[in-house]
């Protein structure tokens, strides 16, 4: 049904082939369409494990193989338990499918929201797991270029989930230069030597890290304005502030862990490392106070739901997960050891 692509004069014995995909996969509902691409919630026919199967026709890949070759060199590169797995590469006549791992936890502000208990403590616990994973890819010379919130999504429904890092679309690994200049990643979430257009290493990942814990400590971003330019600016002059009263129960400690990741000057800027070894992340300094009403409703006023910019839909995947739970006695575990894709909505704050 499927063989592996051996022929050597291809050089990608990696991609099995297949003649039609429907034959070993059951494709149940779309979760969402990218740019040149759609992400479909499938069943795996011989074994009925879920997967995300990303669906790329050929003929939208023309002028664009450079940026899927990318997204695989370094998705099959990568194995940690925080960062979604692509399981397998299928190519028939006229597509190419990226089998990757189903998460269906559901996405990282949905969940705080959904808390009646949430502190700093968990806050810590979240960052360090997007630390550890993150440091991965940088020992393995690869920088993401577009950590945000919706790239991070609950593995499970459960409570004590982790979370895994999605969207490799952007990532590249490090040439022998260890810098790169194309700019790239999500506006508020860029670091300002990308802005300024100066060539840029791994550094840029720790600032993205930074303001996903500002985040996850206030329910707003540090930077925002609906003029880009003037929002550009800010991000350049790394212009931000612990607003009260927003931050006046946020421990100091705290507050040092994210000044030294968003740290102006990358020579400067704290490592993935040293982010680690830091004491709100591997000491007792995170408070264990309920933060929950305060950050919770500034999320839900920051950053409303863009569903039509998402590529994939992280809320389509817990719902389907439960419907399969409701209508089989059996199916209490098809959803354990699953999996996702790639979401790219850009949150729209007001204060």
């Amino acid at each position: 049904m499927a063989r592996e692509n051996g022929d050597p004069g291809r050089g990608e014995p990696w991609k099995k082939q297949v003649d039609d995909i429907k034959k070993i996969f059951d494709f149940k509902e779309v979760l969402g369409t990218g740019a040149f691409s759609e992400v479909v919630l499938a069943q795996e026919r011989l074994t009925g494990r879920m997967f995300a199967v990303k669906c790329i026709p050929k003929k939208a890949l023309k002028g664009k193989e450079s940026s899927i070759e990318n997204e695989i060199a370094v998705l099959r590169r990568i194995k940690h338990e925080n960062i979604v797995a692509l399981e397998d590469i299928y190519e028939s006549p006229d597509h190419l499918y990226l089998i990757m791992q189903l998460v269906s936890g559901g996405e990282l502000f949905d969940r705080i929201v959904e808390k009646g208990f949430y502190t700093e403590k968990d806050a810590s616990t979240l960052i360090r797991q997007v630390l550890d994973a993150v440091n991965y890819l940088h020992r393995m010379g690869i920088v993401h270029r577009d950590l945000k919130p919706e790239n991070l999504l609950y593995f499970n429904s459960q409570d004590e989930s982790k979370i895994m890092i999605s969207d490799f679309g952007l990532s590249k690994m490090e040439g022998t230069g260890n810098v790169m200049s194309t700019a790239c990643g999500t506006p508020g979430y860029v670091a300002p030597e990308v802005l300024a257009q100066k060539p840029y290493s791994k550094a840029v990942d720790c600032w993205s890290i930074g303001v996903i814990a500002y985040i996850l400590l206030c329910g707003y971003p540090p930077f925002y304005d609906e003029n880009d330019s003037k929002l550009f600016e800010q991000i350049l002059k790394a212009d931000y502030e612990f607003d009260a009263p927003y931050w006046d129960d946020i421990s100091d400690s705290a507050k040092d862990f994210i000044a030294n990741l968003m740290e102006k000057d990358p020579a400067k800027r704290f490592t993935c490392e040293q982010a680690l070894r830091h004491p709100w992340i591997a000491g007792d300094t995170a408070l264990c106070k309920n933060i929950h009403e305060s950050v919770s409703r500034q999320i839900k006023k920051n950053f409303a739901k863009s569903k039509w910019r998402q590529a994939f839909n992280a809320t389509a995947v817990v719902r389907h997960m439960r419907r399969l739970q409701l209508g089989s006695s059996t199916a209490s575990s098809a959803d354990a050891n699953t999996p996702s894709l790639f979401l790219s909505a850009r949150p729209s704050p007001s204060f």
